[in-house]
């Protein structure tokens, strides 16, 4: 069977959630028994997200192979429970980096280099390299931005000749568009989205189903002369309603039929009804929470709840499967001083330091770690998080006032935390760090190894500095173990307490395995320690 590839555009304006409507389909088509993935194409110049300030752009997601990618892409991993790879997301830096190097090779013998067909054509090469490898039955592409942006142009020219190379029933479009309410008329307009199409067809497309997005339910009349003046049948208007979690939109999807409308379009067999028994099991344990749990999440960028959405989706995850309502409350650790940090921490039943880069914030983080350690909170640090428990245990307890990470000052007296080996002569800041899936061996006997329930794991990496093993023996002797190491290089990954409730911190980041199907066992083992703590105080 030939793949067949759908391809998913924005209209009217950003953020209406591409990314959730393309999970959502792609989880109805797998559950129908199709082998589906998912790519994001990001009209940006940068090369990948790594560069990118959180506030630009939300969190940078990594993948198992090591690609810096948009936070999309952690949608997908979530709701398929597959892994994506760096084929899952291409900007448009990247598209034109290729074309430059070929250019540069002679590889276009001569010929004057253009938009079309060079980028063009390497766009197209990259929509097919998913469907070529022969893994996938479908092939969803979403395409950033929104139609009629200047960057998105050569994206939607590519689709166009794509479609025409591989014939009618091989691949469709689908729109995703507003209907806004207006209140003082107290009624739906469906003008945004004709000026929508009109503007994709300006561009030789014309869309074959539509998602319109609304906050109140379009009723059969919208849906005809949205059908109307837009060309497509009345059954191919799809509404996707404001939803109180994402994780609701693949069934609100199942009730608007667009899998099957999909599959009937593309001229593939409806094999089994969907199997969504273990999303709705899901569903009910999230809506339906028996105790909830206040968890406090520290860190420099938490004005945009993007910054962190790995973190809060893996709560979402892990708290449904203790059956309790995690409440995360976000805490600026700019904010964070001695003085405060009691009043700030009180009535947490938990506390998270969230990753991140630079020395903004640190002394903060320090703090909020130095409060939960010595009161028995429930902690967990992740990849920074676990270097700050690192600093503070070195000055609070082993008696070190100076200890720090090279990172914040280059000339501290006890580096506790320096920089890797092979990043020291590093120049470019772009892809250039430790990045993607390591192996990590737990020592038996540890709380690592209990919460995991085996010895050998593999988790996703994204940091140059690490545990400095100079001062390995006085941090274990006084108490704080490292209960995950890397086979290869001898790096710490993970430190425990002894003796404390929940005292972890990790290299790595965990946030990015987390799933539906597969919640991650130290968010699921926080989450219940922190669920103890409040039960007891």
């Amino acid at each position: 069977m030939m793949t067949k590839y759908i391809f998913v555009t924005g209209g009217v304006t950003s953020s209406l959630g591409k990314g959730i409507i393309s999970a959502s389909l792609a989880k109805l088509l797998q559950a129908r028994g199709y082998r589906v993935t998912i790519q994001k194409f990001d009209p940006y110049i940068n090369i990948d997200p790594g560069t990118l300030n959180p506030y630009e752009h939300g969190e940078c997601y990594v993948t198992e192979d090591g690609a810096e990618t948009d936070l999309d892409l952690g949608h997908y991993e979530r709701f398929l429970n597959t892994p994506t790879s760096k084929a899952n997301n291409i900007t448009t830096g990247r598209i034109y980096q290729n074309v430059i190097n070929k250019e540069r090779e002679g590889a276009f013998l001569g010929k004057t280099v253009q938009v079309v067909p060079h980028i063009t054509d390497e766009i197209k090469r990259n929509i097919r390299i998913l469907g070529d490898s022969g893994e996938y039955d479908i092939v969803i592409t979403e395409i950033g931005g929104t139609v009629g942006d200047i960057e998105s142009l050569p994206f939607v020219e590519a689709v166009r000749q794509f479609r025409w190379e591989v014939g009618q029933s091989n691949s469709l479009v689908i729109h995703l568009t507003l209907v806004p309410y207006l209140a003082a008329a107290g009624e739906l307009k469906t003008k945004p989205t004709q000026h929508s199409v009109k503007m994709l067809l300006e561009y030789g497309i014309q869309p074959d189903i539509l998602v319109c997005r609304t906050e109140h339910h379009i009723n059969n009349d919208i849906r005809k002369k949205i059908a109307q003046f837009c060309n497509v049948n009345i059954n191919a208007v799809v509404e996707s309603i404001d939803a109180s979690t994402i994780y609701d939109v693949p069934l609100l999807m199942l009730k608007e039929q667009l899998d099957k409308t999909v599959l009937t379009k593309l001229k593939l067999p409806h094999k089994l009804e969907p199997d969504l028994e273990s999303w709705k099991d899901f569903l009910g344990r999230l809506k339906n929470p028996t105790s909830d749990v206040r968890i406090g999440l520290v860190g420099k960028y938490v004005e945009l709840p993007d910054a962190y959405k790995s973190i809060i989706e893996a709560f979402v995850h892990a708290g449904a499967k203790n059956e309790c309502k995690v409440r995360v409350e976000c805490i600026h650790s700019e904010q964070l001083t001695p003085g405060n940090a009691v009043e700030k921490l009180k009535g947490l039943h938990g506390v998270l330091v969230a990753p991140g880069f630079g020395s903004r914030g640190f002394e903060g983080k320090i703090e909020a770690i130095r409060y939960v350690r010595e009161n028995n909170i429930p902690f967990f640090g992740i990849c920074l998080g676990m270097q700050c428990a690192v600093v503070e245990f070195g000055r609070n307890v082993l008696g070190m006032p100076d200890s720090n990470s090279t990172e914040m000052n280059p000339d501290t007296a006890n580096p506790v935390i320096g920089m890797m080996e092979d990043q020291k002569n590093i120049t470019n800041k772009g892809g250039t760090m430790r990045l993607g899936a390591y192996p990590c061996d737990l020592k038996k006997g540890t709380k690592a190894a209990a919460i995991y329930g085996k010895t050998h794991i593999s988790e996703r990496h994204r940091h140059r500095y690490e545990f400095n093993n100079d001062y390995l023996k006085q941090y274990e002797a006084a108490g704080m173990i490292p209960s995950g190491i890397n086979p290869e290089n001898n790096l710490v990954e993970v430190v425990e307490l002894k003796n404390h409730p929940f005292f972890v911190g990790a290299q790595f980041h965990p946030e990015l395995k987390s799933t539906v199907a597969n919640p991650h066992p130290l968010f699921i083992n926080f989450v219940a320690a922190s669920l103890a703590y409040a039960r007891k105080n």
